[in-house]
This record gives structure tokens, sequence and C-alpha cells, in this order.
């Protein structure tokens, strides 16, 4: 939980201070304190629990990870995706195995091992990247929708690789790939679509109470992934990923807090398996690699392997160059690729000293995969939000804004902005004010922005602002501290709700507040409701050299609220208390007004 938290301050990557931490809790301690209970041995410590226990955590992950896939986010990239996660897949299998073959002089059937096993790339690490660098058009789905997906294909191509390994004989290797594609698809597609049709059935009849939706949601994913894995070899974590699809993408039920739920299991699942893993490398393995080699095969896979899967995988795409370099700069390995290099050589180790294979080179497949895994995360977590903006995939300047409360004159303010071209996004717990927004055509999403997995479903694109207009101050509170880490804190903004009667007040609410005061020190949340529900209006108004600001406060008296002034060129400038505001002819005026005292004669 340290490592977690001292990424979380200095805003780097988990899974290098977790292996940084294995590192430091095994293999160091293990040379500094030998036999001491403080130097980490998971072999010794768990025996034959631990290729089990890795499993089942990766299955979790890949679970969570489907739960937050939506249909809807690529409808029109669908071919895309199909084909990054299975020409892409090919083609990177390919340019890893020639580099481990001839740059690290590695044998034929390692090399190919290992070129399926860093197939895979990391959504614990692509998730949070996206969160930050908030990439438009559609390469943000498609990266997040490719790194879960393709880890159990990865996975599937890892065992066929081993299984051909272990069979030899050409004949009889093509008989079984055939057969074990079918079977792993059969089987894992099969069990994960049942398990999530049962746990929907019972939670749309209502017969599962709320508190046990967890632990038997938990029981069922586990227990779906040993049927499958027991009916055809590593097929279980193809049977949990297209389960959390499934789920994830039906109507009948509401499992966002089961998503909570996994989520906070996904981060100490996470960080155990890494740190357990990181403890099992060997420093002496680490010292008998040729780093020059080493860092040659790394350049291979970013700077040929990847760019040569994305680019032959969206020919025929509608994808800009842009959005395709991006593409070649985010992939980074993860959780599945360490699993995965420690199950395999485990189990190739096992054969070897039983006699049954005569392989050199199995005690590198993990050292290896880990420094591919530090050294992507490396890379690509400092080259993709630079990239992003060079490429201009990004908005650098985003105006839209995402509201917090849905309440009826929120939704008219998002109505007068949305009409004027400005992205919009509202957010409420409350049902109904959803679907009325969605009655009057605002995008609008039901659930706490204080959730997790909110960040994950929201489509940020083009939001650079947040208006925390909740009628609860300690909501609108932490949600402003927590979008603090994706947003500018001066584009965070929220209204009181009342402002202070007295001086000794005024302290108390500033302590207490975060974010800019919207529109007007005297306004609060309570004037506007209450203005709004006797008849005031939101009104654009656009100002000319005949209309100025003077003649527009002039025509609609003191009382009137400016909200936004949106300049000619598009430029949205919010309105707050600390702002002077002088709109040049040209510009329009959103503001609160009462249409029933104009003064202007």
């Amino acid at each position: 939980m340290l490592a977690q938290w001292l990424a979380w301050r200095v805003r780097l990557p988990s899974i290098l201070l977790l292996l940084i931490a294995g590192l430091i809790a095994g293999p160091v301690m293990r040379a500094v304190a030998p036999g001491s209970v403080l130097a980490l041995d998971p072999d010794r410590f768990l025996g034959d629990l631990l290729l089990p226990l890795v499993g089942v955590s990766v299955g979790l992950i890949l679970f969570e990870g489907g739960l937050t896939l939506s249909f809807h986010e690529v409808r029109s990239r669908r071919r895309t995706i199909a084909l990054l996660v299975t020409l892409g897949a090919i083609i990177s299998w390919v340019v890893t195995a020639l580099a481990a073959r001839f740059v690290l002089g590695l044998p034929t059937s390692v090399s190919v091992l290992i070129g399926a096993i860093l197939v895979v790339t990391g959504p614990t690490v692509i998730g949070p990247l996206l969160n930050h660098i908030r990439p438009s058009g559609a390469v943000g789905p498609i990266l997040k929708w490719e790194g879960i997906v393709i880890d159990p294909i990865g996975v599937l191509l890892a065992v066929l690789v081993f299984e051909a390994i272990l069979i030899g004989h050409a004949e009889e290797v093509a008989r079984s790939v055939a057969w074990n594609i079918f079977t792993t698809l059969i089987v894992g597609g099969g069990l994960g679509t049942i398990a999530a049709l049962i746990l929907v059935r019972l939670m749309e009849r209502y017969w599962l109470p709320d508190f046990l939706q967890n632990p038997f949601s938990l029981m069922l994913v586990v227990s779906t992934f040993v049927l499958s894995n027991e009916i055809q070899t590593e097929s279980g974590l193809l049977a949990t990923t297209v389960m959390g699809v499934v789920v994830a993408n039906q109507t009948k039920a509401d499992v966002r807090h089961i998503l909570e739920f996994k989520e906070n299991l996904r981060v100490l699942l996470i960080s155990s398996l890494f740190i357990i893993l990181g403890a099992r490398l060997d420093v002496a393995s680490l010292q008998e690699l040729n780093w020059i080699a080493v860092a040659a095969f790394i350049l291979i896979l970013v700077l040929i392997g990847r760019p040569a899967s994305v680019f032959c995988s969206t020919v025929g795409s509608d994808l800009t160059l842009r959005e395709k370099l991006f593409l070649c700069c985010m992939a980074p390995r993860g959780i599945v690729a360490a699993a995965g290099a420690s199950i395999f050589s485990l189990a190739l180790e096992a054969e070897v000293n039983a006699g049954a294979l005569t392989i050199e080179g199995v005690g590198q497949i993990v050292p290896i995969t880990f420094i591919v895994i530090i050294a992507t995360v490396t890379f690509y977590g400092l080259v993709a939000p630079f990239a992003a903006r060079t490429l201009g995939v990004s908005d650098q300047n985003p105006q839209g804004i995402l509201f917090i409360g849905c309440s009826p004159w929120v939704r008219a303010v998002a109505a007068a902005l949305k009409k004027r071209n400005l992205t919009v996004l509202l957010v409420d717990t409350n049902r109904i004010n959803v679907r009325a927004a969605k009655m009057e055509h605002l995008p609008a999403w039901q659930g706490s922005i204080l959730a997790e997995y909110a960040l994950r479903e929201l489509d940020l694109r083009g939001i650079g602002r947040v208006f925390a207009l909740t009628p609860n101050e300690e909501v609108n509170t932490l949600a402003l501290q927590r979008l603090s880490e994706h947003f500018d804190t001066a584009g965070l903004y929220t209204l009181p709700l009342r402002t202070p009667r007295k001086k000794g007040e005024e302290k108390a609410a500033t302590v207490r507040g975060i974010g800019r005061h919207l529109f007007d020190a005297d306004i609060d949340l309570e004037t506007i409701e209450s203005r709004f529900e006797k008849g005031w209006v939101i009104k654009a108004t656009t100002l000319s050299q005949e209309f100025t600001f003077e003649d527009w406060r002039l025509l609609y008296g003191p009382h009137a609220v400016v909200m936004f002034v949106i300049s000619p060129t598009g430029t949205v400038t919010v309105v707050s208390a600390e702002r002077e505001l002088s709109p040049e002819p040209g510009s329009t005026i959103i503001g609160l007004v009462n249409p029933d005292e104009l003064l202007f004669a």
C-alpha cells in the first residue's frame, strides 16, 4: 500500500514502485539477510499455491477490466480493434520472437514463447495514462479495448507455444493448436457468457440480496475461472474477460457497485502480485544478461514491433496518421505479462528438471520480461503525454464542462452551451434528473462521481472544466479534490449552498471549500434555484456595436447573473467572483435573467 500511495503522490505508474518494492523485499533482502523473516521468498512461502493464486488473481483483474468495456464506445471501431488483437498480435509476436532469437541469442522455442508472453499490453497502466491524457477521437476507447481483450489472447498464444514445445512433432503440433484454439473459444466464451447471465438473472429477479452480491459475484468469477481451466488449460482468463464484458453491456441489472468492489480488490491484487512476482527474481539471473542486447531488444519492440502492428492493423480505417502514431506510443506491458512469464517459466523448469526437456535459456524468461515491463512502462509513461500534445490528439485547451449535479437550472445552462457547440456532460446520482437530461438530448450519466469507476466510464474528451453544483457541499468538495488530479485547479468551480451572511461564516466557508466561486460572490445555489423556480430563464444574447455590455446590464437590471461570455472566436470565459468582465462586441453573453423585469425602454 505504501508503494501505491507513493506512486499516487509522485504521479508515477504504481507498477514501477511495486516492482522495486518486490525486488527489495525479495532478492535484495535475501542477499543482505539470508534466512531472515524479512526476506520474502514466495516459492517457499506459498509453495504449490503460487501458480493458482497468480492465475486466479489475474482472472479477477481481467473480469474487472471487462466490466469497464462498453460496446457503444467502439461501434464504428470494432474492425480496428479486432485487427489489433489478431493481426496486430501476430505481427508483434513474430517481431518479438525474431528479436529474442537473433538479438538476445535465445533458443528458438524460448524466443517464440517470450514473443507470445509479450504480446499483451498492460490495461492497469494504460487506464491511468488515458485518464491523464484524455485523448480526443477514437484512440482512447481503442487502446482501452485492446489492452483488456488482448490479454487472454496473449495467454492463449503462450499456451499453444508451451504445448508445442512439449509435443515437439510438427504434425501433432498443428492438430493440437487447432483443437486448443477451438476448445478455448468454446469453453472460455461459453462459460463466461453463462456465468454472466446467471449473475444478471439473479440480480434482475432480486433473488440475491444486496449484501451478498459482491461476495457471490467474486465466488462466481473464481468458480468460472477454475472450471474453465479444468476443462481447457488456460481458458479461464478468456472466460472471466467475457463474463465481465457481458455483465457490463446488459441493461437489466445495475452492477456498478460490483465494479466498485472489484476495483478495490484489484488494487490489492495488483499490489500483492507485483511484489510477489518481483520478489521471485534472482539477482544472479539479472547479472547474466547481456544488457546491451536487452536494450536493443526493447528498442526493437518499441520502434519496430508496435508501429508495424498498428499500421498493418489500421490499413483501410478512417484513423488519421496522427491517431495511428499515437497508438504506436502506447503499448506498456503489465501484470499479465509478469504473471505469464512466471507461470510458463516455472512449468518449463519443472519439465527440464524432470528430464523431459533439454532447453537452455528458460531461466532468462522472467528477468527479460520484468525488464521489458519496467522499460516500457517508463518509456510510454513519459512519451505518451508528450506525443498526445505534439500530435494534437488531446485537446490543448478543452472548453467543455462537466456538470456534477443535474437539477433543472443546470440542465438549462447545459442546453444553452450545447446549442453553441460546446461539449457538456452531466453527472448525477438521481435517476429522475438523469432521465430528464437525456429526454432533453443532453449527455448524462447516472452514478457517483466519487466512485472509482466513474472516470473510466465517463467520456471526458473535450472536457476542461468542472462545475460541482450538487446541494451537498461535502460532495462538491470531495469531487473537486478528486478531479484536481485530472484537471487544472483553475478549471474547478463550485457554488456554495448559501453565501455567508456574517463575517464569521466567511472564513469558515473559505477554509472548507475548494474550487472557484462561480458567477458572483453574492450568488449561491439557493438563490439561483429560487430564481429559476420563479420563472427566471437562461438566455443567450449577442453583443454588437449598437448593443454593448452596458446596454445588456441596463436591459436586464442589476440582479441579472452573467454566467458565460463566448468570444467571436468561440473561446468560452466562465464568469467567476474574482474575474472582471469586459465583453467585446460580437461576444455572446449567457446569463440568468428575469424576463418580467426589463428596465430598458
